[in-house]
């Protein structure tokens, strides 16, 4: 069918939105509640454009399509409906943008720029409420809400969590918790997904500058850092890179000028997390134990678990997560080898994710009275972090990560993206079961970005059932099938943010799905590339079990790399 745009004919289909066939032509329309891929609500009309034979004023994001319609995207009409629009936004908004942690970054910004509105028109009594510290993760200002709605859209269709919600009414309306409680409170997950989609500083994460801060002046204190395999292919973008460039040496030149004392690679301990929960797999599928085992990599979904599922804990494997493992295996060997006391040590991880965290404040991630990990960054963090020191991170000299904890595999360097943990630990447990290396290394069922992938390995005649969620609501409908009987699969992987820790929480706000395929595409580059592909062949991990843990799940072993979960309550 044809329409007219802007006097101008234009193709659109049947089922198509005025916003789709504007976003086919590259005609630019502003949006705020409007989420991609999702059912639209219509509700904050910053879209409108104006009916030419109705003269009416439309929603594009949720105006159906027909032939001979005809709109302007840009009238005079439109374009004084917006700035009423955010004019009204703007009178009961914090004025605090030099020093908000979104300024330059915030889609309310940027509208009132566009929309050239360089005063306030529109003044009133401002809504005062309440700064929510208490969540381990997220910072949540009420002040800055402009209730769009994304993030209770995301936290329930994507994370099918519901931990917030619209709460009252007409000009009492806010976006709050059960009962108005704290974040701490309710059955949020700490996966950051909200933060992802807040258009303005409502939502943040929590920062851990000022311990690190204090930490690294501090003359008696070691301060170490690890950093998750997603982060040298995302980091990048943040200074004039292109999506997916790997900076893992620049990375590591960075971390030492800001003053960290020793730099590790957190894929060498995801690959000692392959050799684990490799082996629990293994001794589970050999010995009658209880399947399918689900990886417990991310810290998200094991709170998720947690609180939703706790049927399937004894499912989750009793592996800790890569981060907590390094920080485990840093105050305790790497103290001991060095003659280190733990005490001594600050420990810091750069995650992708704000989850981490929660996961690093946990009781159960503590050794001898010192927490694994004593503080955890951001990707979004860590680049300011950069620029607070000044450095010129596109120039600087590529350096290497220390030893012993700073050689890794490729397979452990795919931990990074959603279908990277399994098939890192099917190369090992085929290795372990076979004797033999898994011809080509790759397993191209698992990987994409798609919410779930599904497949059968077999090895020496063991058909073992795979699956790989990203997406907690992706999770559940798997989860829900193996309630209902379904015992065809051995093995999960699950991941809280779509297409893994590449789009995690913690991760540059605003990225768009291509930088999430560049960044997957760049994992596994590395992979093809290098030569060291499987975790069982990683020497240093090798020395470690030699020197200290003696096999995989070892009592030694358990009593440092592994934990256990409880059933988790929360306000309904």
């Amino acid at each position: 069918m044809k329409i007219e745009i802007n006097n101008k004919s234009a193709e659109a289909f049947n089922g198509e939105t005025i916003l789709d066939v504007l976003k086919r032509n590259n005609i630019h329309v502003p949006t705020l509640c409007h989420m991609k891929d999702m059912f639209p609500t219509g509700a904050c009309r910053i879209c409108v454009v104006e009916d030419v034979d109705s003269g009416k004023l439309i929603p594009s994001c949720s105006f159906p399509v027909y032939d001979g319609l005809k709109v302007k995207t840009h009238s005079p009409r439109v374009i004084n409906s917006r700035k009423t629009i955010v004019e009204l936004l703007l009178s009961d908004h914090p004025d605090d943008c030099l020093y908000c942690v979104r300024n330059q970054n915030c889609e309310l910004q940027n509208l009132s720029d566009n929309l050239q509105i360089r005063e306030r028109k529109i003044r009133g009594k401002k809504s005062k409420l309440k700064l929510d510290l208490s969540s381990a993760s997220i910072k949540r200002d009420p002040e800055k809400c402009i209730l769009c709605g994304r993030c209770v859209r995301v936290c329930e269709e994507v994370m099918g969590v519901s931990a917030i919600d619209f709460i009252n009414r007409g000009s009492k309306t806010v976006i709050g918790t059960t009962f108005d409680k704290g974040l701490n409170t309710s059955s949020c997950v700490n996966c950051g997904q909200c933060i992802m989609v807040c258009p303005t500083g409502a939502l943040s994460e929590k920062k851990h500058f000022p311990e690190i801060l204090e930490a690294i002046n501090n003359p008696e204190k070691i301060v170490v850092a690890q950093y998750a395999p997603a982060i040298s292919v995302s980091i990048a973008e943040d200074f004039d890179f292109n999506a997916g460039t790997d900076v893992n040496g620049k990375l590591n030149a960075a971390l030492r000028r800001i003053g960290f004392s020793k730099v590790f690679d957190t894929t060498f301990s995801a690959d000692l997390t392959i050799m684990e929960e490799g082996t629990e797999l293994i001794n589970r599928i050999q010995n009658g134990g209880k399947l399918p085992l689900i990886t417990s990599c991310c810290p998200a979904w094991v709170k998720y678990a947690e609180e939703f599922a706790p049927e399937f804990l004894d499912n989750v494997s009793t592996c800790k997560s890569p981060q907590q493992m390094l920080g485990a295996v840093i105050k305790s060997y790497y103290a001991e080898k060095n003659n280190i006391d733990p005490k001594n040590i600050y420990s810091v991880s750069i995650m992708p994710c704000t989850a981490k965290k929660f996961e690093g404040q946990r009781d159960e991630m503590t050794q001898n009275g010192y927490s694994d990990v004593d503080a955890v960054l951001t990707t979004r963090e860590l680049s300011e972090l950069i620029k607070t020191f000044g450095i010129d991170f596109k120039n600087l000299e590529p350096e290497l990560t220390d030893s012993p904890h700073g050689l890794r595999s490729s397979a452990g360097k795919l931990f990074g993206v959603s279908g990277g943990v399994m098939e890192a630990a099917i190369r090992t447990a085929y290795f372990k079961l076979t004797g033999n290396e898994l011809i080509n290394f790759k397993v191209k069922a698992v990987r994409g970005l798609e919410g779930r992938k599904e497949a059968k390995v077999d090895i020496d005649g063991l058909s073992l059932g795979v699956a790989v969620v990203s997406g907690l609501a992706n999770a559940k409908i798997l989860l829900d099938e193996i309630a209902n009987g379904r015992n065809d699969i051995h093995f999960i992987e699950v991941m809280a943010c779509p297409g893994g820790c590449i789009g995690g929480g913690g991760q540059k706000i605003n990225a768009d799905e291509n930088a999430l395929k560049e960044r997957m595409k760049a994992l596994y580059i590395i992979d093809e590339k290098e030569t060291l592909k499987v975790s069982h062949k990683n020497p240093e991990v090798i020395e470690l079990y030699n020197n200290f843990l003696g096999e995989p799940n070892s009592h030694k072993a358990h009593e440092l790399l592994h934990t256990t979960y409880q059933k988790r309550d929360v306000l309904i």
